[in-house]
C-alpha cells in the first residue's frame, strides 16, 4: 500500500537502498537515511549461497536422506515426549513432521510453572532452549534437525522428563514455585559459590540435575533477568565511543 511507503526502512549510508535500487516504478520505495532495521540493506548476502551448496554437497539422495532423518528424529522425541507434555497440530496418525510444539500451557493453569521457567531450566541442563511461545504462545517449539544424533535426542528428552517432574513436585505441594529450581534457573557458579543458599533444595540439584552435567558442565553467565524490563527499558552496555579512538598519529606516506 503506498500510503505505508513512508514507514519502510531506510538506510544511513545509502538511502537509495529504499529508493531507486529497490526499483520505484510502483512508487512504493521512498529514498531516505532515518528508519534503518539492518546494517545490510537488502539482508544477508550469505543465505543463497549456503543454502545453494548445501543442496548442491548433499544431491538429491541426499536431501531425501537428511530431510527423512529431521522427520525421524522429530517423531522419535514427539513419542517419548507425548503423555509427558501435550503435542500439538499431529497429523491423523499421530506424527508431527520435521518438528513437534509442546504445549505448556496446562502446566501453568495448573501449577503456575511457565514456558519461560522450562527454557530457563534447561540452562542448568545443558541446553539452550527450543523455540519459546512461536507460533503459540505458551509453548516450546523443538527442531532437532537431521544433525543431532540419538544419544543427543535422548539427552534432551530425559532433560524435559525431568523437568516434568519437577513440575509435579510444584503440582504435588512439595515445593513451593517461588522456592523452586525451576523459577530460580538458570543457576551460575556466583550463586553456587556464595556463602548463603537459603533454598530449599541442595546446590546439587541447582547446577547439577542431571548426570551428564558433570561430565561437561556449562555455565551460564547470569541468572534469571526481567525479560519484560529489558524489552521495555533500553540498557547499553555498549563502551563510550573514546574506547575505539586510536593514540596513535595517523602515519602520512610523502
Amino acid at each position: 500500500a503506498k500510503h505505508l511507503a513512508p514507514f519502510l526502512p531506510g538506510h544511513k549510508v545509502h538511502p537509495e537502498a529504499s529508493g531507486p535500487i529497490c526499483g520505484n516504478d510502483a512508487g512504493i520505495c521512498m529514498p531516505k537515511s532515518d528508519g534503518a532495521v539492518a546494517g545490510a540493506p537488502f539482508g544477508s548476502a550469505a543465505i543463497l549461497p549456503i543454502s545453494w551448496m548445501y543442496i548442491k554437497m548433499l544431491g538429491a539422495h541426499g536431501l531425501k536422506d537428511a530431510t527423512g532423518t529431521a522427520i525421524l528424529n522429530a517423531n522419535y522425541m514427539a513419542a517419548r515426549l507425548n503423555g509427558a507434555y501435550d503435542v500439538l497440530f499431529v497429523g491423523k496418525n499421530g506424527q508431527c513432521a520435521h518438528e513437534f510444539i509442546l504445549d505448556l500451557r496446562p502446566l501453568k493453569a495448573a501449577t503456575g510453572v511457565t514456558e519461560e521457567d522450562v527454557a530457563k531450566r534447561l540452562q542448568d541442563y545443558g541446553f539452550h532452549s527450543p523455540t519459546m511461545s512461536w507460533p503459540v504462545a505458551g509453548t516450546l517449539m523443538v527442531e532437532p534437525t537431521e544433525s543431532e544424533d540419538l544419544a543427543e535426542l535422548d539427552r534432551f528428552c530425559d532433560a524435559m522428563l525431568a523437568i516434568r517432574a519437577e513440575i509435579d513436585n510444584i503440582g504435588s505441594g512439595q515445593i513451593s514455585i517461588e522456592d523452586s529450581p525451576l523459577r530460580n534457573a538458570p543457576h551460575t557458579m556466583d550463586d553456587l559459590m556464595s556463602e548463603k543458599w537459603d533454598r530449599p533444595y541442595s546446590r546439587e540439584v541447582a547446577a547439577y540435575p542431571a548426570p551428564w552435567t558433570r561430565a561437561n558442565k556449562f555455565w551460564p553467565t547470569c541468572g534469571r533477568v526481567d525479560n519484560v524490563y529489558g524489552d521495555r527499558n533500553l540498557v547499553c552496555t555498549c563502551p563510550p565511543l573514546d574506547v575505539y579512538e586510536d593514540d596513535e598519529p595517523d602515519l602520512k606516506i610523502a
